[in-house]
């Protein structure tokens, strides 16, 4: 009410001055609106295309960097852990009277894991050394008779008597070597018949009892060397590139979630090759290959455990996914840096192929690796007759009458 009183009782040109501006800012409103509406309608396809290229190239660059994350990155699914096995196998035969060990049972390097029956081997150990006794009294009395025969005068003796003698004596001398030997031969058959664990390790797939006869070189119970565990990754050899001896190893068994680390030790030189065998009149029989359809082979490298987690048990023949990842520089970058850095090289991978590392894989590996061993019977020191016999044969100067 008061801006209508105020409004009439102004002059009437200066109303009419205010109300010919109210109406050109309204015009000039209405026209910028317009301006930006007409803008706007323009550009508004152009973002559309924009943002549908963007997404587009965006797509394009996931695709190729997980085409060569799967293609040449340094993982696989395929690997599975590998343990050496001892087969034990007696060395001598009989009867088994007793059995120290059960199925999955961790035995020590030389436990006792089964005795044979040791009577027919205590038999042939006594019996070999009455025969050694007999031998070497028969040596000491044919030594000294073809001592003393070579002491006599060719009017005492002749000298076809002192060969005849000095003949006897080595037969004798060899025959006592012989029984000394077959008396050790008889001491290690008796300490055989406890069959020892050659390895530390697990006592695997047990089926014998006691009672069961054990043949002299037949397989008949398997001990898991324990110290021998490794994996065995199967890599494609579009991958082999990015793999190098000494880089570290992550592998996850399967239904496992903490990763045992690792290092390579190996990398296999050899894989079978199908075109390598013979076909007719000798000829190679090479198979077609048709080179839209070509499969990467799989190359086998070996996996040295460092470190296996808590709670995580090694069973030769689980399967483990193997990743090798890259070397941890000497400075840390940001996510983003690093994020940009990896699209980067794998980029470059598609390209150009992924860089082959220098002196990664040795031409030729001059190293030797550990060698193992086991403790081998050596032959003791045998006696002499005259300590198996003492005081038999006298002296060559001495008459038995006056002993």
């Amino acid at each position: 009410m008061d801006a209508l009183e105020s409004e009439t009782q102004a002059d009437p040109p200066t109303v009419a001055r205010h109300r010919t501006g109210q109406a050109i800012r309204l015009a000039r409103k209405r026209l910028a609106a317009a301006r930006r509406r007409r803008v706007l309608q323009w550009l508004l396809p152009w973002a559309k295309r924009l943002a549908t290229l963007a997404i587009m190239l965006v797509a394009v660059v996931m695709a190729l960097v997980t085409w060569d994350y799967y293609v040449t990155a340094p993982w696989t699914r395929d690997g599975s852990v590998r343990v050496q096995v001892a087969s034990v196998a007696p060395q001598v035969s009989g009867q088994i009277v007793e059995l120290r060990a059960v199925d999955n049972q961790f035995v020590h390097k030389g436990d006792v894991l089964y005795v044979i029956d040791p009577f027919d081997f205590e038999v042939s150990l006594r019996s070999n050394k009455a025969q050694l006794e007999q031998k070497a009294a028969d040596l000491e009395v044919k030594r000294v008779q073809s001592e003393r025969r070579q002491h006599l005068s060719t009017l005492a003796t002749t000298p076809e008597e002192q060969q005849v003698f000095a003949g006897t004596a080595v037969q004798a001398k060899a025959a006592f070597d012989a029984a000394q030997q077959q008396l050790h031969q008889a001491e290690i058959n008796l300490r055989r018949t406890g069959v020892r664990s050659p390895v530390n390790g697990y006592v695997t797939n047990l089926l014998m009892r006691v009672g069961d006869f054990a043949h002299e070189g037949t397989t008949n119970i398997s001990v898991i060397d324990s110290d021998s565990y490794w994996i065995d990754g199967y890599f494609e050899e579009t991958k082999m590139a990015r793999v190098c001896v000494g880089d570290r190893v992550e592998a996850k068994l399967m239904g496992y979630a903490q990763s045992i680390t690792g290092h390579v030790a190996t990398v296999t030189r050899g894989i079978g090759v199908s075109n390598a065998a013979p076909g007719t009149q000798g000829l190679p029989n090479v198979d077609p290959v048709y080179t839209w359809v070509r499969l990467a082979q799989r190359v086998s490298v070996r996996i040295a455990i460092d470190k296996v987690p808590p709670g995580v048990p090694l069973v030769a023949g689980m399967t483990a996914t193997v990743t090798i990842p890259p070397a941890a520089g000497a400075a840390q970058p940001s996510r983003l840096d690093a994020v940009i850095a990896a699209v980067k090289a794998r980029l470059a991978d598609v390209f150009e192929g992924p860089p082959a590392r220098p002196d990664c894989i040795p031409a030729i590996t001059t190293d030797h690796g550990r060698t193992d061993s086991l403790p081998v019977e050596v032959e003791e020191p045998g006696l002499i007759p005259g300590q198996i016999n003492p005081g038999l044969a006298p002296g060559m100067s001495v008459s038995p009458r006056n002993r």
